[in-house]
């Protein structure tokens, strides 16, 4: 098996660092050793797009996806939106969209030169305070989990205050998607305390390949 590659290092939010490895036609991006996300598994990203834009409808949606990641969200979204979609990616990182606009590129289909699309470096926290009313849908891909955070301060979105923060910002029957490594049940009861219609979905990591089960949170306005 061939080993993998360092492409690039890039400074991590909140300390240490993050790699882009390759290893043959497989990328992943590694934060102080450990693995975040892989051109491997992309399925229940993928699956988190399809149940965020299930039930939307009008000819200009709109929606703020939280993380780029290698741009599978992204994508798996676009291709279930209308032409006069709008599609808002807030990331953080430069380097995360400088490797999505060249070497991760084609791995997605080139998703950021779609132009319904919009990146905005900032933190989603700071783009959900400023919205009301404004998202038909949401999709948090920020962390591992809610417990599993890459950085500390992150901890309020998934807390009360960060509840309500999505729930001001999304339109009424907007919806609300969170990816998980692994279930949460502390989180599912907050966001139904929230006042979400909340529903909790295990998918697999590489879709139809199978693969190990990560959790989607889904809360229903």
């Amino acid at each position: 098996m061939k080993p993998w590659k360092v492409i690039e290092r890039a400074p991590a939010p909140g300390g240490g660092e993050l790699v882009l490895h390759q290893r043959g036609e497989e990328f992943a991006i590694r934060v102080n050793g450990r693995e975040l996300m892989s051109s491997r598994q992309h399925g229940s990203e993928e699956r988190m797009a399809e149940v965020a834009c299930a039930r939307l409808s009008g000819k200009r949606p709109k929606v703020l996806i939280g993380g780029l990641g290698l741009g599978y969200t992204v994508r798996a979204a676009l291709d279930r939106l209308s032409p006069g979609a709008e599609v808002v990616v807030s990331e953080l990182v430069p380097a995360v969209v400088a490797w999505n606009q060249g070497v991760l590129a084609p791995l997605a289909g080139r998703p950021l030169e779609d132009p319904r699309v919009k990146v905005e470096p900032r933190d989603v926290g700071e783009l959900l305070r400023a919205a009301e009313g404004h998202y038909d849908a949401i999709l948090l891909d920020v962390d591992n989990g809610p417990e599993a955070l890459t950085q500390e301060g992150n901890r309020w979105l998934y807390g009360e205050r960060g509840l309500a923060s999505i729930r001001r910002a999304l339109k009424p029957r907007g919806v609300v998607v969170v990816w998980s490594a692994s279930p949460d049940q502390a989180f599912a009861s907050r966001l139904k305390r929230a006042g979400f219609d909340t529903e909790v979905v295990e998918t697999p990591a590489r879709g139809k390949g199978g693969g190990p089960l990560h959790t989607l949170f889904i809360g229903r306005l």
